[in-house]
Protein backbone atom coordinates (compact mmCIF):
# COMPACT_ATOMS: atom_id res chain seq x y z
CA UNK A 1 0.00 0.00 0.00
CA UNK A 2 2.59 2.30 0.49
CA UNK A 3 4.05 1.67 -2.55
CA UNK A 4 1.07 2.57 -4.24
CA UNK A 5 0.87 5.77 -2.26
CA UNK A 6 4.61 6.44 -3.33
CA UNK A 7 3.22 6.04 -7.09
CA UNK A 8 0.62 8.79 -6.79
CA UNK A 9 2.99 11.34 -5.28
CA UNK A 10 5.31 11.01 -7.65
CA UNK A 11 2.07 11.30 -10.49
CA UNK A 12 1.22 14.99 -8.84
CA UNK A 13 4.63 16.03 -8.56
CA UNK A 14 5.21 15.83 -12.37
CA UNK A 15 1.59 16.84 -12.80
CA UNK A 16 1.90 19.94 -10.52
CA UNK A 17 5.79 20.84 -11.49
CA UNK A 18 7.32 20.88 -8.55
CA UNK A 19 7.36 19.24 -4.52
CA UNK A 20 6.14 22.14 -3.33
CA UNK A 21 2.82 22.86 -5.35
CA UNK A 22 2.41 19.09 -5.13
CA UNK A 23 2.65 19.38 -1.39
CA UNK A 24 0.16 22.04 -1.44
CA UNK A 25 -2.30 19.66 -3.55
CA UNK A 26 -1.62 16.55 -0.96
CA UNK A 27 -1.85 18.72 2.20
CA UNK A 28 1.81 17.40 3.19
CA UNK A 29 5.21 19.10 4.05
CA UNK A 30 7.34 19.40 1.17
CA UNK A 31 9.91 17.16 3.02
CA UNK A 32 6.96 14.07 3.68
CA UNK A 33 6.83 14.71 -0.60
CA UNK A 34 10.62 14.69 -1.63
CA UNK A 35 11.03 11.49 1.28
CA UNK A 36 8.76 9.39 -0.86
CA UNK A 37 10.52 10.55 -3.96
CA UNK A 38 13.67 9.09 -2.61
CA UNK A 39 12.17 5.78 -1.43
CA UNK A 40 11.04 5.12 -4.76
CA UNK A 41 14.43 6.00 -6.29
CA UNK A 42 16.10 3.79 -3.55
CA UNK A 43 13.90 0.88 -3.88
CA UNK A 44 14.15 1.07 -8.12
CA UNK A 45 17.85 1.59 -8.06
CA UNK A 46 17.63 4.73 -10.44
CA UNK A 47 17.30 8.25 -10.85
CA UNK A 48 13.37 9.24 -11.48
CA UNK A 49 13.93 13.15 -11.46
CA UNK A 50 16.27 15.52 -12.26
CA UNK A 51 16.25 18.17 -9.79
CA UNK A 52 17.61 22.09 -9.49
CA UNK A 53 16.53 24.72 -6.95
CA UNK A 54 14.08 25.95 -9.25
CA UNK A 55 12.75 23.21 -11.90
CA UNK A 56 12.56 18.81 -11.95
CA UNK A 57 12.74 17.21 -14.84
CA UNK A 58 12.15 13.31 -15.82
CA UNK A 59 15.02 11.21 -16.42
CA UNK A 60 14.13 8.59 -19.18
CA UNK A 61 13.10 5.79 -16.79
CA UNK A 62 10.95 8.69 -14.66
CA UNK A 63 9.19 9.05 -17.77
CA UNK A 64 8.49 5.45 -18.27
CA UNK A 65 7.24 5.37 -15.01
CA UNK A 66 5.44 8.35 -14.92
CA UNK A 67 2.98 6.76 -17.75
CA UNK A 68 1.64 4.19 -15.48
CA UNK A 69 2.04 5.91 -12.26
CA UNK A 70 -0.39 8.63 -13.74
CA UNK A 71 -2.71 5.78 -15.02
CA UNK A 72 -2.77 4.30 -11.34
CA UNK A 73 -4.19 7.90 -9.90
CA UNK A 74 -6.07 8.31 -12.68
CA UNK A 75 -7.98 4.78 -11.96
CA UNK A 76 -8.33 5.88 -8.34
CA UNK A 77 -9.88 8.82 -9.35
CA UNK A 78 -12.50 7.81 -11.39
CA UNK A 79 -13.06 4.64 -8.52
CA UNK A 80 -13.65 7.56 -6.19
CA UNK A 81 -16.02 9.43 -8.60
CA UNK A 82 -18.07 6.28 -8.61
CA UNK A 83 -18.54 5.67 -5.37
CA UNK A 84 -19.64 9.89 -5.04
CA UNK A 85 -21.89 9.31 -8.04
CA UNK A 86 -23.25 6.13 -5.98
CA UNK A 87 -23.97 8.16 -3.34
CA UNK A 88 -25.60 11.00 -4.24
CA UNK A 89 -27.98 9.38 -7.24
CA UNK A 90 -29.31 5.80 -7.76
CA UNK A 91 -27.98 3.57 -9.91
CA UNK A 92 -27.03 -0.70 -10.19
CA UNK A 93 -29.36 -3.03 -9.04
CA UNK A 94 -31.84 -2.59 -5.84
CA UNK A 95 -32.18 -6.05 -4.10
CA UNK A 96 -35.10 -5.71 -1.91
CA UNK A 97 -36.54 -8.63 0.07
CA UNK A 98 -40.27 -8.85 1.50
CA UNK A 99 -42.95 -11.34 2.22
CA UNK A 100 -44.64 -12.73 -0.82
CA UNK A 101 -48.04 -9.95 0.19
CA UNK A 102 -45.34 -7.19 -1.17
CA UNK A 103 -45.69 -8.15 -4.72
CA UNK A 104 -49.08 -6.43 -5.21
CA UNK A 105 -47.68 -3.41 -3.57
CA UNK A 106 -44.03 -3.08 -5.45
CA UNK A 107 -45.62 -1.40 -8.56
CA UNK A 108 -47.77 1.45 -6.86
CA UNK A 109 -44.74 1.97 -3.97
CA UNK A 110 -41.74 1.95 -6.14
CA UNK A 111 -42.79 2.20 -10.08
CA UNK A 112 -42.38 6.00 -10.35
CA UNK A 113 -39.40 6.00 -8.47
CA UNK A 114 -37.93 3.21 -11.27
CA UNK A 115 -39.31 5.30 -14.27
CA UNK A 116 -37.42 8.57 -13.14
CA UNK A 117 -33.81 6.59 -12.93
CA UNK A 118 -33.62 4.15 -15.89
CA UNK A 119 -30.06 2.79 -15.13
CA UNK A 120 -31.75 1.52 -11.91
CA UNK A 121 -32.62 -2.07 -12.05
CA UNK A 122 -34.87 -4.03 -9.19
CA UNK A 123 -33.90 -7.28 -8.18
CA UNK A 124 -37.39 -7.95 -5.81
CA UNK A 125 -37.03 -11.41 -3.81
CA UNK A 126 -40.38 -12.91 -2.60
CA UNK A 127 -40.38 -14.73 0.48
CA UNK A 128 -42.22 -15.21 3.44
CA UNK A 129 -39.57 -16.84 5.55
CA UNK A 130 -36.28 -14.77 6.91
CA UNK A 131 -33.73 -14.17 4.17
CA UNK A 132 -29.96 -13.78 5.03
CA UNK A 133 -29.64 -10.73 4.20
CA UNK A 134 -25.50 -10.96 3.74
CA UNK A 135 -25.87 -14.24 1.89
CA UNK A 136 -28.38 -13.25 -0.61
CA UNK A 137 -26.51 -9.50 -1.10
CA UNK A 138 -29.54 -8.25 0.13
CA UNK A 139 -30.05 -4.04 0.26
CA UNK A 140 -33.10 -3.64 1.72
CA UNK A 141 -35.42 -5.97 3.37
CA UNK A 142 -39.21 -5.56 4.40
CA UNK A 143 -39.70 -7.25 7.69
CA UNK A 144 -43.24 -6.90 9.49
CA UNK A 145 -43.86 -7.67 13.64
CA UNK A 146 -41.69 -8.28 16.31
CA UNK A 147 -37.71 -7.85 15.26
CA UNK A 148 -35.24 -10.78 16.58
CA UNK A 149 -31.95 -8.98 18.21
CA UNK A 150 -29.46 -8.84 15.20
CA UNK A 151 -26.39 -6.85 14.04
CA UNK A 152 -29.10 -5.33 11.20
CA UNK A 153 -29.96 -1.86 10.92
CA UNK A 154 -33.83 -1.73 11.46
CA UNK A 155 -35.97 1.77 10.35
CA UNK A 156 -39.95 1.58 11.31
CA UNK A 157 -41.86 2.56 8.00
CA UNK A 158 -45.29 2.02 9.81
CA UNK A 159 -47.49 -0.12 11.50
CA UNK A 160 -50.67 -1.65 10.48
CA UNK A 161 -53.57 -3.15 13.21
CA UNK A 162 -54.41 -6.82 13.09
CA UNK A 163 -57.74 -7.41 12.28
CA UNK A 164 -59.83 -10.62 12.62
CA UNK A 165 -61.51 -11.65 9.51
CA UNK A 166 -63.89 -13.62 8.35
CA UNK A 167 -65.80 -14.33 4.72
CA UNK A 168 -69.46 -12.97 4.82
CA UNK A 169 -70.76 -16.66 4.18
CA UNK A 170 -68.72 -17.63 7.16
CA UNK A 171 -70.59 -15.04 9.72
CA UNK A 172 -73.55 -15.73 7.67
CA UNK A 173 -73.46 -19.54 9.20
CA UNK A 174 -72.82 -18.63 13.04
CA UNK A 175 -75.89 -19.50 15.01
CA UNK A 176 -75.41 -16.00 16.84
CA UNK A 177 -73.85 -12.82 16.17
CA UNK A 178 -70.30 -12.78 17.58
CA UNK A 179 -69.96 -10.13 20.54
CA UNK A 180 -66.94 -11.69 22.65
CA UNK A 181 -63.91 -13.89 21.42
CA UNK A 182 -64.79 -16.46 23.83
CA UNK A 183 -67.32 -17.44 21.52
CA UNK A 184 -64.45 -18.12 18.89
CA UNK A 185 -63.06 -21.31 21.36
CA UNK A 186 -64.65 -23.47 18.36
CA UNK A 187 -63.68 -21.77 14.96
CA UNK A 188 -61.82 -23.38 12.67
CA UNK A 189 -58.66 -20.99 12.72
CA UNK A 190 -56.47 -20.44 9.85
CA UNK A 191 -53.13 -19.04 10.67
CA UNK A 192 -49.28 -18.87 9.01
CA UNK A 193 -47.24 -21.55 9.82
CA UNK A 194 -44.28 -21.47 12.11
CA UNK A 195 -42.25 -23.71 12.35
CA UNK A 196 -42.04 -25.60 16.56
CA UNK A 197 -45.19 -23.45 17.20
CA UNK A 198 -48.63 -25.66 16.95
CA UNK A 199 -50.13 -23.81 19.92
CA UNK A 200 -50.82 -20.56 18.82
CA UNK A 201 -52.24 -17.71 22.04
CA UNK A 202 -54.02 -14.48 20.88
CA UNK A 203 -54.60 -11.93 23.31
CA UNK A 204 -57.95 -9.07 22.90
CA UNK A 205 -58.26 -5.97 24.69
CA UNK A 206 -62.06 -4.03 24.33
CA UNK A 207 -61.72 -0.48 23.18
CA UNK A 208 -63.60 1.09 25.79
CA UNK A 209 -63.75 -1.36 28.82
CA UNK A 210 -60.06 -2.16 28.70
CA UNK A 211 -61.17 -6.02 29.25
CA UNK A 212 -58.67 -8.37 28.44
CA UNK A 213 -59.14 -11.87 26.96
CA UNK A 214 -56.45 -14.42 25.79
CA UNK A 215 -57.66 -17.59 23.80
CA UNK A 216 -55.23 -20.71 23.06
CA UNK A 217 -55.78 -22.33 19.47
CA UNK A 218 -54.49 -25.29 17.35
CA UNK A 219 -55.18 -23.64 14.01
CA UNK A 220 -57.11 -25.90 11.28
CA UNK A 221 -55.68 -24.77 8.42
CA UNK A 222 -52.14 -23.25 8.40
CA UNK A 223 -49.58 -22.31 5.51
CA UNK A 224 -46.44 -20.73 4.88
CA UNK A 225 -47.41 -18.32 2.74
CA UNK A 226 -49.47 -15.16 3.64
CA UNK A 227 -51.50 -14.57 0.57
CA UNK A 228 -52.85 -18.31 0.94
CA UNK A 229 -54.02 -17.85 4.19
CA UNK A 230 -55.87 -14.87 3.09
CA UNK A 231 -57.63 -16.35 0.64
CA UNK A 232 -58.55 -19.53 2.69
CA UNK A 233 -60.15 -17.39 4.76
CA UNK A 234 -61.95 -15.72 1.84
CA UNK A 235 -63.44 -18.99 0.61
CA UNK A 236 -64.99 -19.57 4.03
CA UNK A 237 -63.00 -21.97 5.55
CA UNK A 238 -62.67 -20.43 8.69
CA UNK A 239 -61.03 -17.18 11.24
CA UNK A 240 -57.58 -15.76 10.22
CA UNK A 241 -55.76 -12.67 11.88
CA UNK A 242 -54.86 -10.71 9.07
CA UNK A 243 -52.91 -7.11 8.50
CA UNK A 244 -55.22 -4.25 8.06
CA UNK A 245 -52.69 -3.65 5.47
CA UNK A 246 -53.86 -6.26 3.60
CA UNK A 247 -57.24 -6.56 3.99
CA UNK A 248 -58.62 -3.54 3.92
CA UNK A 249 -59.87 -2.90 0.32
CA UNK A 250 -61.25 -6.79 0.53
CA UNK A 251 -63.38 -5.81 4.07
CA UNK A 252 -64.67 -2.46 2.04
CA UNK A 253 -65.39 -4.12 -1.08
CA UNK A 254 -66.94 -6.77 1.15
CA UNK A 255 -65.10 -10.18 1.01
CA UNK A 256 -64.18 -10.17 3.88
CA UNK A 257 -65.73 -8.85 7.47
CA UNK A 258 -63.81 -8.01 10.56
CA UNK A 259 -64.92 -9.84 13.88
CA UNK A 260 -65.69 -7.94 16.75
CA UNK A 261 -63.88 -4.54 16.11
CA UNK A 262 -64.37 -3.32 19.74
CA UNK A 263 -62.12 -5.59 20.64
CA UNK A 264 -58.37 -5.03 19.38
CA UNK A 265 -55.89 -6.98 18.78
CA UNK A 266 -52.41 -4.92 18.75
CA UNK A 267 -50.44 -3.56 16.11
CA UNK A 268 -48.14 -5.49 13.35
CA UNK A 269 -44.80 -2.88 12.62
CA UNK A 270 -43.65 -2.59 9.18
CA UNK A 271 -39.37 -2.01 9.19
CA UNK A 272 -37.08 -1.72 6.92
CA UNK A 273 -33.98 -3.45 7.47
CA UNK A 274 -30.68 -2.94 5.78
CA UNK A 275 -27.32 -4.74 6.41
CA UNK A 276 -25.22 -1.14 7.71
CA UNK A 277 -26.14 1.98 8.92
CA UNK A 278 -23.63 4.17 7.70
CA UNK A 279 -22.64 4.88 3.55
CA UNK A 280 -25.62 4.13 2.55
CA UNK A 281 -26.12 4.43 -1.52
CA UNK A 282 -28.54 6.99 -3.01
CA UNK A 283 -30.70 3.54 -4.04
CA UNK A 284 -31.15 2.41 -0.50
CA UNK A 285 -31.60 5.88 1.12
CA UNK A 286 -34.41 6.86 -1.42
CA UNK A 287 -36.01 3.37 -1.74
CA UNK A 288 -36.82 3.47 2.10
CA UNK A 289 -38.25 7.03 1.67
CA UNK A 290 -40.03 5.77 -1.23
CA UNK A 291 -41.52 2.58 0.82
CA UNK A 292 -42.52 4.78 4.04
CA UNK A 293 -44.16 7.47 1.55
CA UNK A 294 -46.38 4.73 0.15
CA UNK A 295 -47.07 2.68 3.50
CA UNK A 296 -48.10 7.00 4.66
CA UNK A 297 -50.57 7.21 2.45
CA UNK A 298 -52.24 3.53 2.37
CA UNK A 299 -55.61 2.06 4.24
CA UNK A 300 -54.81 -0.09 7.16
CA UNK A 301 -51.58 1.73 8.50
CA UNK A 302 -51.23 4.10 11.34
CA UNK A 303 -48.32 6.75 10.78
Amino acid sequence: MEDLKRMAVFAAVVQAGSMTAAARQLGMTPSAVSQHIRQLERQAGVTLLHRSTRQIALSDAGQRFYVQCATLADAAQRARAELVAERQQPSGELRLSAPVGFARHAAPALGAWLARFPQLRLGLLLDDATIDLIQARVDVALRFGHLPDSTWVARKLASTPNWLCAAPRWVAAQPQPLQHPEQLSSAHWLALYRSGDALRTLQWRHRGTQALYSLQLLPHLHSNHQMAVQELCEAGLGVALLSAIDVADRVRDGHLVRLLPNWEMGLLDIWAVTPQRDAQPAKVRQAIAELQAYFAQLDGTLR
